[in-house]
């Protein structure tokens, strides 16, 4: 059987495990030990050298990491249904959308849960953090919502790849932080997509996780959570004003940066 290393907060993850569920894959899903204070150790972090989740294990040993090339390797590997259109530029639209969503819509909603959450910032600091955050959604939403234009989906005639890129993101901030999605088309979208059961049961899973959080704050004063500021997270946390929260995690222990592969 495959396996997926995940967790179900991962907007990452999300697009894999509702690949999957299209394609009626079955797998079993492992949640690596360590991902919280970044000492993950074993068979995961051979499938995955960076130590990042989503990794897909194959029944025949292959091992696959980084989401996007994941759902490649899942449409390469068992294409019908197909998740890509099968026009070129069309196929290409749906990973710029993709690109999109993992690197500017995604780390919005880590930076706004690293703020309420966490608790990485206060006051007038937390506010900006926040806000910032915010502002971001709604211009990127505006965006998806012309993407959308009059489509039902995303990917064009039928459900697919860039659907189940935008979902994870749009819903975790719906979710989890109470944004409204004002565009109207978007959120007809969003109450469309929200219908599909692979869509349904990742994102119920990741509220539910979202919901039975530990007290990040106190795992972060007993230096037992170290969270991963890379890429675009990092981007976002010193672009929003944040600077002295890296500063001040990469002083005390409590922020870590990518694993390099061994």
């Amino acid at each position: 059987m495959i396996t997926l290393y995940q967790h179900p907060m991962s907007a990452y993850v999300m697009k894999v495990r509702i690949a999957l569920a299209e394609k009626g894959l079955a797998y079993e899903a492992v949640l690596p030990s360590g991902l919280a204070d970044g000492t993950t150790a074993g068979e995961f972090v051979e499938a995955s050298p960076r130590a990042e989740i989503p990794a897909l294990v194959d029944d025949d040993g292959t091992e696959v990491f980084d989401s996007t090339i994941i759902l490649e390797y899942i449409e390469d590997k068992w294409p019908e249904p197909p998740l890509l259109p099968r026009a070129p530029a069309a196929r290409a639209r749906c990973r710029m959308i993709e690109d999109v969503m993992d690197t500017h819509y995604e780390p919005n909603n880590w930076g706004t849960m690293e703020v309420v959450k966490a608790r990485r910032a206060t006051g007038e600091l937390a506010d900006r953090l926040v806000e910032f955050g915010r502002r971001n959604i709604a211009q990127l939403q505006e965006w998806l919502d012309a993407q959308l234009g009059e489509h039902d989906w995303f990917t064009g005639e039928q459900f697919g790849w860039a659907d189940l890129s935008v979902v994870p993101c749009v819903a975790r901030s719906t979710v989890a932080y109470g944004y409204g999605i004002e565009r109207p088309g978007l959120r007809t979208w969003f109450d469309r997509v929200m219908a599909r059961p692979s869509v349904r049961k990742a994102v119920d899973e990741m509220a539910q996780a979202y919901a039975a959080l530990p007290d990040l704050p106190q795992l972060i004063a007993e230096r037992k959570l170290k969270r991963q500021y890379r890429d675009h997270r990092l981007e976002w946390m010193i672009a929003g004003g944040g600077l002295s929260v890296v500063a001040d995690g990469v002083a005390d222990g409590t922020i870590r940066f990518s694993r390099l592969p061994r």
